[in-house]
């Protein structure tokens, strides 16, 4: 049985993996402990890409199976994404960034981290921002329809 940390601290592995290889490892690991996770690519001016970063985590979350297409776990995404996308714009305001969404479900645990290289030139700074939601389980949803 794992929480809330455990799905947060899954969602941080796959953010900061370093390659594709890394990632698809990380993700079959995460499937043996029923785990669910997806990373995505990101980059971009950080606030004029927020409603891009967001929308790319409800899509990859629904294509890859951790969510279904329904307003409660399309709303936890967006919640939970916005949440660590807004900790990380602190100080990414009128700066562009590169980095991964790590996506994880465990039950009824939803956590979306964003790990970032931001800056100017040279000067960049490492950001992470993480985001936790509460969802219906998936069996849940499909036995009261």
């Amino acid at each position: 049985m794992y929480d809330s940390r455990d799905v947060a601290k899954a969602a941080i592995q796959l953010a900061i993996s370093s390659s594709r290889a890394a990632e698809e490892q990380l993700i079959a690991k995460l499937k043996e402990k029923n785990i669910k996770g997806v990373a995505i690519d990101v980059g971009g001016n950080i606030i004029k890409t927020i409603h891009v970063v967001i929308e790319r985590a409800i899509l990859a979350s629904r294509k890859n199976g951790l969510t279904q297409e329904c307003h409660v776990h399309d709303g936890a995404i967006a919640g939970a994404a916005r949440d660590a996308i807004m900790q990380i714009a602190v100080k990414a305001t009128g700066l562009n960034g590169g980095g991964k969404i790590g996506i994880c479900t465990y039950k009824e645990h939803l956590s979306v981290c964003i790990f970032m290289s931001i800056g100017l030139l040279h000067l960049n700074e490492v950001l992470i921002g993480l985001g936790h939601r509460s969802i219906p389980e998936l069996t849940d949803i499909n036995e009261k329809e």
